[in-house]
This record gives structure tokens, sequence and C-alpha cells, in this order.
């Protein structure tokens, strides 16, 4: 279930707009087919009345009307909510897409063979800004992804490490996501995406169409680097309203956490004619100097993706990463889930009841302590054992 809605800036422009064109219509009818005293005269046989002459206007403002809510939602009219200054949603789920169990992770629990996985840290960073998360699970049918996203409020494309051409997996999954998330913001319910390093990465690849070579180039990012600003980033959506000391340590102080070997650079964009519909906001340099995308959103949906991990600051405790840790670090980073979770506010879908809320949020599954394990994540989600469960117990 989900709640379809127009802001009321939309809706008093239509009024505006019904109500001026009839009185207009009816004053030209009045002056210009009725302008000698004979023609006034025949006038009064049309409308002998004020009943008749409100009977006229009605039936204008039902053509109009009609006419204004064929435009609007015709095929070729797109109309995305971007604000509402009423209907918010204080109880924002947020799905998060799970991946293919690492191969390194599969070998920590051969016995119980999980199916996919989610870094508990990406789970921390949602709910430290005020959402609950769902797990999004891969290697289903279109309508599990369609029926649950009528539920949640936006969903998140984490980070890792697996391929976009394997079956049934993460890429699958996410280009499902991606298609409805389309079909439901074309249709006025606004449903925002995130994606962040793979997840921002697998934005663009879908946005581009997925074939055999992929639409991004290698490197090295391993550092931890500033952001590189547009001249104009302060227009877009994503900075608009970040405070201005967020601002300057993300420029000036080596604050996002890379860890990629794929970037996508400005000729990805423009050699599939993205830099139309999706906007860059900032670049960073990998270990080599290449300048690749560090941010990134689409001029007319409310998708959004960043190169770097903004969770890592705050919830990856891996000596050897070193990762930033500083209070700047923090607060800098803390923004990017902030904000999503702001658009995601936007969002009225929900559940039908607290019971089934229950059954699907991730507090249904037990992270396990992946850290003592050597994982470069400090904690994990695990879905879907196809092997027996072992008797581990759960940390």
């Amino acid at each position: 279930m989900y709640v379809r809605y127009k802001t009321e800036i939309v809706q008093n422009i239509i009024i505006c707009f019904v109500n001026d064109s009839a009185n207009v219509f009816i004053l030209w009818w009045y002056n210009g087919v009725f302008s000698s005293s004979t023609e006034l005269a025949k006038m009064k046989l049309v409308i002998p009345n004020l009943l008749e002459f409100i009977a006229l206007k009605s039936m204008l403002m039902l053509v109009l009307i009609s006419s204004m809510l064929f435009i609007l939602n015709c095929n070729g009219a797109v109309l995305v909510q971007r604000h509402s200054s009423k209907l918010t949603n204080d109880r924002p789920i947020i799905g998060v897409l799970s991946q293919e169990q690492s191969f390194y992770l599969h070998g920590k629990y051969p016995e119980e063979n999980y199916t996919s996985y989610i870094a508990a840290s990406y789970v921390k960073d949602i709910e430290a800004a005020g959402a609950r998360v769902v797990p999004i699970l891969i290697g289903k049918d279109r309508n599990y992804y369609k029926e649950l996203m009528s539920k949640l409020n936006g969903v998140f494309f984490p980070g890792g490490a697996t391929y976009f051409n394997q079956s049934n997996g993460y890429a699958d999954a996410g280009q499902h996501i991606y298609e409805i998330a389309m079909e439901l913001n074309d249709a006025g319910d606004y449903f925002p995406l995130f994606g962040t390093c793979l997840g921002f990465e697998l934005l663009i690849i879908l946005a581009s169409g997925r074939g055999d070579k992929e639409n991004r180039i290698t490197c090295y990012s391993y550092s931890n680097a500033p952001l590189d600003f547009e001249d104009d980033f302060r227009t877009s959506k994503m900075f608009a309203e970040a405070p201005e000391d967020i601002i300057q340590i993300l420029a000036n102080e080596d604050v996002t956490v890379n860890a990629h070997h794929f970037c996508i650079v400005d000729k990805n964009l423009q050699s599939h004619n993205l830099d139309k519909d999706w906007r860059v906001t900032s670049h960073s340099d990998d270990d080599y100097g290449v300048q690749f995308i560090a941010s990134i959103e689409h001029n007319r949906y409310p998708f959004y993706g960043v190169q770097f991990h903004p969770e890592k600051s705050s919830f990856e405790w891996k000596l050897s990463k070193n990762y930033p840790h500083s209070m700047n670090a923090i607060k800098a980073n803390r923004y990017f889930m902030d904000f999503f979770v702001k658009e995601c506010r936007k969002n009225l879908h929900s559940f039908a009841s607290a019971r089934e809320e229950n059954k699907y949020v991730i507090y249904n599954y037990e992270p396990r302590f992946t850290g003592a394990l050597g994982s470069m994540y400090h904690q994990c989600y695990f879905f879907e054992p196809r092997g027996s469960v072992s008797k581990r117990n759960f940390l």
C-alpha cells in the first residue's frame, strides 16, 4: 500500500488556473459575442438568471480540470514532488539491498552457505539518522521487489565486492528496484534511492544500460580524500542546505573513505548521454591522480550516489584500514545519511500494521562479530542459509 499525492503548490496552481480561465472565457464571450444591444437581448434567452450563469461556469471549469488532469498524468509529463512542508513521515523505514556472500566470509561459515549478507555499518548509519531498516534479499522475482517497495520509504544500495554479471544477484535485484523506483516517481510517488561505492557504480551502470562492457573504468583508490566541489554545487539537491562547516571539512580535510578499484569518470557519463540526466556535484582523485566522480544526483528523480563510504568513520574499526575517526570526519560523514533519510521522510508508504512491520525489519536477524574473524566489516547480517545452520553461538 502506498500513498500518492501532489504538492499543495501544484494543487493551488491548478485551482487558480481553472478559475481564472473560466472567468476570462465568460468575459470574452460576454463582450465579444454579445457586444450589441440586440445581442445582449438575445443573451437573456441564453442566460436568463444567475443560476444558469453559475452552471455555465461550472461546466467550463469541469472541462478545464479534466484537461489539466489528463496533461499531468499523460506519459509525457513527469511530476516529481520535491518538497512538502506538511506531509512528513516520522517513522521512515528504508530497504537495504543485500549482496552475494563474499568468498572470504563464505570460508568462515561454510556449513551455513548463506545466500547473501549486509554489513552492519550501513544499518547503523541509517538507524543513527532516525530510520529503521528492512533487508532486501537477492534472487527474487520482480513482484517481490515491487510489493516490498510499496511499503518502504526508500532503498539504499550498499558498497561491497560483487560482480554485476552474476544472475539473480545484487545487480539483477538492483535493476528491478531502479526501474520500479522510476515508475513510482513518474507516477508522482516520491521514492528516493541512494548508492554508496559499489551501489553508486550500480546506479550509473543501470542508467547506462547493462551490457557486456560495463560503463566504468579501473582505478586504484584506497586513501582518505577531500571533495573537490563543482562551482555550482550549492544549487544541488544534496548540498543546497548543507551547513558551511560541513562543506569546509569535506573540501579541506581527508575525511572521505575510498576503497574501490573501479571508478565512474566524466567520460562515462558523456559516452552514454547521462550528463543530461545526472548532475556531478564533486570529484576526488585516486592514488595515481585519476579524477573520478565522488558525488552525483539525478536531475529529476531523487536518486543520489557517492563513491566514498560515509558509514566507515563511525562504524568500522579495522586498524589496517586507517579510517578517519576524528570528530570532524564523523560530523562531516554523518551529513550524507541524514540527508538521505530526510529525503525518505517525504515518502508516505507504510506497512499495513505494526505486526507486519515486525515481520520484515532487520531486528529479526542478529549480526555476527565478523571483525574478530579478520573481515573488514566489524559486524555482518547473513540471510537465507542453504546449508546446515551452524551451532556456533551468535555474537
